[in-house]
């Protein structure tokens, strides 16, 4: 089960539906058994120290309390995995006593160049489309290294989607070209590739590409 930045603190307990008479399992029952994951943690419209106080029962004693709309209260067991995904820095998002809250935490870093490779190689499969060389060497020894950034995993998803509609209002066959590639990097960061890795690097900071 996964949500968002559409997460409210209204969405984690029973919705009533008075004209069908029933009641909407919040998500984290739905995720009994298997992984609830709350991506984008701290883009939501709820502070993330309130979200994150609303499981500090569930995360320690396995158990949730739900509420019926006669106000009626009862225990339902929180058998599950909640994961919290962000790109924010943790400190900046909670308190220390609430980070030692979250027992577990791992950092994700960028994909080496290999792993790159077979994240655009599998991108390219999943859409029927072959991946030339020459634009795995341009991004690789001549766009990351000049600009500064890292290669990120999301990069061969928004570089081929970006690719591909640019073809299709063409009327084109999707096939990846330098010129392709460049415009859509340069709609990922907003600043032109030929510029210096410090506007780069500034525009990537202030722009959540994931946005």
């Amino acid at each position: 089960m996964i949500t968002g930045g559409e997460l409210t603190l209204e969405m984690l307990d029973l919705q009533y539906d008075r004209t069908a008479k029933f009641y909407e399992a919040p998500p984290q029952v739905k995720a009994i058994g298997g992984i609830f994951i709350i991506d984008d943690f701290g883009r939501q419209l709820v502070q993330p120290k309130a979200l994150l106080k609303r499981w500090i029962i569930p995360l320690e004693k396995r158990v949730d309390y739900l509420t019926v709309h006669t106000g009626k209260k009862f225990d339902i067991p929180f058998d599950e995995l909640v994961i919290f995904s962000t790109n924010l820095p943790p400190e900046k998002l909670l308190d220390p006593g609430l980070l030692r809250r979250v027992k577990y935490k791992l950092r994700i870093e960028p994909p080496t160049i290999p792993e790159y490779v077979t994240i655009f190689q599998r991108v390219c499969r999943q859409h029927g489309m072959e991946l030339p060389d020459e634009i795995l060497g341009y991004l690789i020894e001549d766009f990351y290294p000049r600009t500064g950034l890292p290669c990120a995993g999301f990069h061969p998803v928004f570089i081929v989607e970006h690719v591909i509609a640019s073809c299709k209002y063409q009327g084109k066959e999707p096939r990846l070209t330098r010129e392709l590639v460049d415009d859509a990097l340069e709609n990922l960061y907003i600043v032109k590739p030929e510029l210096s890795g410090t506007a780069n690097r500034l525009a990537s900071e202030s722009v959540d590409p994931s946005s």
